[in-house]
């Protein structure tokens, strides 16, 4: 069994680390001799097995790559929380840019594969980006902005002095006396929400390693090493975002960097919609694009479904704060107020949800009116405090039950209790 290069008292269980740890710190790839229980310090295990025709022990490698990054797959419970709470801090932030108008944001799904970071130094050949601390694959703001700089270019109506404004212009080669100017985009990571809550392992198969990977000057002199499709595969395995991830893009403008014909109407949203559009069908994000990696889709189902979310979460935290609001209002009463209080908010909730409907004298609302009656006469509540009980059960219970208002007094004493009897 493969283990990570980590010191013995972290043992070899690491399902709940993030994806980026366990495909970085803790990849357990590591070979060792199954039989002697030796560390190999190579990308293979060592077995033996008992092979051919004189049935003789052979040592077998055992390729631990593909198993390696499998393990680095899995998200657990606590790294989709991650996500989520990321999501709602970057909503939050975007919140008051896109009040002033100052903020495009795009809802995308992968409709491909996405792979980033595979130029990172790897054991397994083929690095990968996660955004740290969390671990977590994300895209960095500065991909995407090199993207859309292409895609815009790219488009018949966009001119140069329109990319300048947005983008900004390339840093001045040597001898050339204009400095470099940043655009009015800022571009935001994306950190994806993740399809099926894992991640897959893709294969790539080149058959030319004899001609890229010569081992010595003889084997380049051999004659073998023109690049030919008849060499023997050799797989390659890498990590990938799976299609039907969510990628929400968010771009801010500096208003005061552009052009007025770019700021009239919110033009340059509409500029900016038509370069991610492009960048989704014919360019992609991240690695591999040219064989039809990273490409995307708008998801309008998608905004939707996180307007609605945010929404929802914002009327629960203004709901939670009016009610911490008013459970403070509540202590600051003495206990007999706190009961009259609390039995105006419950007449309220009656009268809202009986839509002038009445209830009849003998039932529950009723009651609720005579037992805070009887309670403020035989407690040692202040003449105050009786009366308050007397005002809000004059003032509920004609509103919610069939009862004349001579005859509620009458029936509740409601004169004896004002008169402090």
């Amino acid at each position: 069994m493969p283990i990570a290069a980590v010191p013995q008292y972290l043992g070899n269980d690491f399902d709940q680390a993030s994806p980026g740890m366990r495909f970085g710190m803790y990849l357990r790839i590591w070979g060792i001799h199954r039989r002697h229980h030796q560390h190999l310090w190579t990308t293979h295990d060592i077995d033996i097995e008992v092979r051919g025709q004189e049935r003789k022990e052979r040592e077998v490698k055992i390729e631990n790559k593909r198993s390696a990054i499998d393990e680095a797959c899995k998200l657990t419970s606590h790294d989709t929380l991650l996500i989520d709470a990321w999501h709602e801090r970057q909503q939050a932030a975007a919140a008051p840019w896109e009040a002033s108008g100052r903020l495009w944001t795009g809802y995308a799904q992968a409709v491909a594969p996405f792979a980033t970071g595979l130029g990172n130094e790897h054991p397994t050949e083929n690095g990968f980006a996660f955004l740290w601390p969390y671990g977590l694959p994300y895209l960095p703001g500065s991909g995407v902005k090199g993207v859309l700089r292409r895609a815009a270019r790219e488009l018949p109506h966009w001119d140069e002095a329109c990319c300048e404004a947005l983008f900004g212009n390339e840093p001045p080669l040597p001898g050339q006396a204009e400095d470099a100017r940043r655009g009015a985009l800022s571009f935001w990571d994306v950190l994806p929400r993740i399809s099926h809550e894992a991640l897959r392992v893709e294969v790539m198969t080149p058959h030319q390693s004899h001609y890229y990977q010569a081992k010595t000057k003889a084997d380049a002199q051999a004659g073998d090493t023109d690049p030919h499709d008849s060499g023997s595969p050799n797989p390659i395995f890498f990590l990938t975002v799976p299609p039907g991830s969510e990628f929400v893009f968010r771009v801010a403008c500096d208003l005061d960097r552009l052009p007025e014909s770019l700021r009239d109407n919110g033009l340059w949203q509409q500029r900016l919609r038509e370069a991610f559009e492009h960048a989704y069908q014919w360019l992609g994000f991240g690695a591999k694009t040219a064989v039809g990696y990273g490409a995307m889709r708008f998801d309008e189902e998608a905004r939707r479904r996180v307007q609605d979310a945010w929404e929802k979460k914002q009327r629960e935290q203004a709901e939670a704060e009016a009610q911490r609001q008013r459970e403070q209002e509540l202590n600051r009463l003495s206990p007999a107020m706190r009961e009259v209080e609390l039995f105006r908010e419950n007449m309220q909730k009656r009268y809202d949800v009986l839509k002038g409907k009445k209830t009849k004298k003998g039932e529950e609302d009723f009651r609720a009116m005579r037992a805070l009656a009887d309670k403020a006469k035989a407690s040692d509540w202040s003449a105050e405090e009786r009366a308050a009980a007397a005002d809000a059960i004059e003032h509920w219970g004609p509103k919610v039950v069939q009862i004349d208002v001579k005859d509620l007094r009458k029936d509740l004493d409601l004169k004896a209790l004002r008169s402090g009897g």
